[in-house]
């Protein structure tokens, strides 16, 4: 691969771990988005089933719940649960000070609190007083805790505004300029390379949540998700493709259209990659059926399936939203067909075999590259890691942690990572997990398979002892 190739691929890498990371915010709560959206369909004046009582949960809910949740699991995937706390302590200075949901804003403080408490506990890991862990533990995270709130009051807060307000005029414009269809020019192509993330959860699903509380519905959620462009792309090659591609069309079909999979269909760009036309024509056919009938949904649909469509709609949208599917699908059907048959080219199994690794490996390196930067560790980097975990994981396990690091400082040994947990929270790659007897059946409920050790007392427990000469001996050996 030549450096240029090189330097490319890396781009796009860390551009999908901007999309992986949000994705990973927004995908454990999207269960409370759409929850919200069914509350906004049916509750709300213009809904199905208009209840003021009911109603008075939309404002608070997209306010302070769906902010708070994203700024909490952005935190948690930095730091665990001290991670989580920061991002919500952040986040609610945010929402105080500002007049929108901020969603966008949730998710740069639920990170951004975990990398500060990250920081923190890690400038003290081997110099925590043994017995003085939990003490140092609440008061950073409040003290820390306040000065981000603050900070996010005033700073973060009014930035995040001024940049919502830029986008979403700038938006409004396009729509009333009749220009929305050409985000299908950017959507569609990055759709293919993966991402996709990017746009959707950092842009469309923000304005798409401010749309909906104004107006019960958003076509902001449809513009990057229709299922149309993909099924007609699918369809094509299940008539006019060659040998795999056709064979193995039918069965993406299912997954894509009804599952939401969208993915299914990217080798199928790549190994025809003129195809890309068919896909943007029928993005851009969708958008503007969809503001031609003013459908839109009350949540984002994901995954981006027929079905989270219909389950979506709000009252007055299903005949735009079904003529904006079948448009899409049609127009890419259509182009895509001909494309395949005016191409004499063989499409033979190690052609879509290649394109499939290819699409596999664009995945990958997104997701290698974000496993790097959320464990400061090499993706591929074995770490030998012991693990103390208590009831809380703020206790005695902090107290045992603390005080196993300073003899292996005492031994000369590194390279080992010793960390306290709660239980249910221990890392899946700990090499050892150390308990209390009275916590071993809890912990081989959660950590099958794990070497565990048990002890008596954190301190000075012979189980302890064993486990430091069983290390020095390790660490001689690889020496």
């Amino acid at each position: 691969m030549s450096s240029v190739a090189k330097q490319k691929s890396s781009i796009r890498a860390r551009i999908q771990v901007v999309g992986g990371f949000l994705t990973n915010m927004v995908m454990p709560n999207i269960g409370a988005f759409i929850a919200w959206g069914i509350l906004t369909a049916l509750f709300i004046p213009t809904g199905w089933f208009p209840n003021e009582k009911l109603a008075e949960i939309v404002g608070p809910a997209i306010t302070y719940l769906l902010p708070l949740l994203l700024a909490s699991t952005g935190g948690r995937m930095v730091a665990g649960n001290r991670g989580a706390v920061m991002g919500a302590i952040g986040a609610i200075g945010l929402i105080v000070g500002s007049d929108i949901p901020m969603f966008l804003g949730a998710m740069i403080i639920g990170p951004l609190g975990g990398w500060v408490i990250k920081k923190f506990d890690k400038s003290l890991e081997n110099r925590m007083p043994a017995g003085f862990e939990m003490i140092i533990n609440n008061f950073s995270i409040g003290i820390l805790g306040f000065i981000l709130m603050v900070f996010s009051y005033y700073v973060i807060g009014p930035v995040i505004e001024g940049a919502n307000a830029f986008v979403t005029t700038s938006i409004k414009a396009m729509v009333a300029g009749g220009y929305l269809p050409l985000l299908s020019l950017i959507n569609e192509p990055a759709k293919v390379l993966f991402l996709n993330n990017v746009i959707d959860q950092g842009i469309y699903y923000p304005l798409g949540m401010q749309d909906t509380l104004s107006s019960g519905k958003s076509i902001f959620f449809t513009v990057a998700s229709n299922p149309g462009p993909g099924l007609g792309l699918l369809l094509a090659f299940s008539f006019f493709g060659k040998k795999a591609a056709k064979k193995t069309a039918p069965g993406a079909i299912i997954i894509h259209f009804f599952g939401g999979i969208h993915e299914l269909y990217f080798p199928y760009v790549l190994m025809k990659p003129l195809t890309i036309i068919a896909m943007i024509a029928g993005g851009m056919t969708g958008i503007t059926v969809f503001n031609l009938f003013h459908a839109g949904l009350v949540a984002g649909p994901s995954p981006g399936s027929f079905i989270s469509y219909l389950a979506l709609t709000p009252k007055g949208s299903f005949l735009g939203m079904l003529l904006g599917v079948l448009a899409a699908t049609i127009v890419s059907f259509v182009i895509t067909s001909i494309i395949l048959k005016l191409d004499n080219k063989s499409d033979d199994e190690e052609n879509f075999s290649s394109s499939l690794e290819k699409s596999k490996a664009m995945k990958a390196e997104g997701k290698e590259l974000l496993n790097e930067i959320i464990t400061d560790a090499p993706a591929a980097t074995e770490i030998n890691k012991i693990s103390f975990a208590c009831d809380a994981g703020a206790g005695s396990s902090a107290l045992g942690a603390t005080t196993f690091r300073k003899r292996l400082q005492k031994k000369n040994i590194s390279g080992i990572e010793v960390k306290h947990f709660r239980i249910e929270d221990v890392p899946d790659d700990s090499d050892i997990i150390v308990v209390h007897k009275d916590l071993y059946e809890r912990a081989l409920l959660r950590h099958k398979g794990k070497n565990i050790v048990t002890i008596s007392n954190y301190i000075d427990d012979p189980s302890l002892r064993e486990l430091l000469e069983t290390v020095e001996k390790n660490k001689g050996t690889e020496a």
